[in-house]
């Protein structure tokens, strides 16, 4: 991924100069990236929020509204849904002990990977400290507890396994090798 910084960024988005794009990044209005990276030809929708530390690949499409935090990694050819949270604190506190705020490096970032071809229906929520298989699919509104095999389908709340083996034209590009 060649560091490229958007010299034109979308009307009442914020894109912070520590981002590091791609070629061919499309990043829709009222997005807000900061310290980050994404990959050549991937997709931002509107509403997005990457955060300081998330890692994007190329050819991934984001759609509206969805969260992407620190200790995420989404790698090549991925689909996110409208409004996906990711969580990266499986044990949120607003204070510490005796009562101040938290501050950076009260807490330990849980680490999420998405591998390459997974897609992610809408309204899922997904928990700090997993891995999705390659080529998994998540059904819209699940939410993801622990790891996804690759090719697993799985939905519900918490997500389960409904099918192994997902079509392999679903996972790889046309056109790709």
């Amino acid at each position: 991924m060649s560091e490229k910084i958007l010299a034109n960024q979308p009307p009442f988005s914020r894109i912070a100069p520590d981002v590091r794009l791609g070629r061919n990044v499309k990043i829709a209005g009222w997005a807000n990236l900061y310290g980050c990276a994404v990959g050549s030809d991937s997709r931002i929708g509107p509403f997005v929020e990457i955060q300081n530390g998330a890692s994007i690949g190329e050819r991934v499409k984001i759609s509206s509204h969805s969260f992407i935090c620190e200790g995420v990694t989404i790698e090549d050819e991925c689909f996110i849904g409208h409004g996906v949270l990711f969580i990266n604190d499986n044990y949120p506190v607003a204070v510490r002990d005796g009562g101040a705020p938290t501050r950076p490096g009260d807490w330990e970032v849980s680490r999420t990977l998405v591998k390459r071809g997974a897609a992610i229906g809408s309204g899922a929520v997904i928990l700090g400290g997993v891995t999705i298989g390659k080529g998994a699919l998540i059904g819209a509104g699940a939410v993801v507890t622990k790891d996804v095999p690759p090719k697993a389908i799985v939905a519900g709340v918490p997500a389960r396994l409904k099918r192994r083996g997902r079509p392999a034209n679903l996972i790889e590009p046309k056109g790709k090798p």
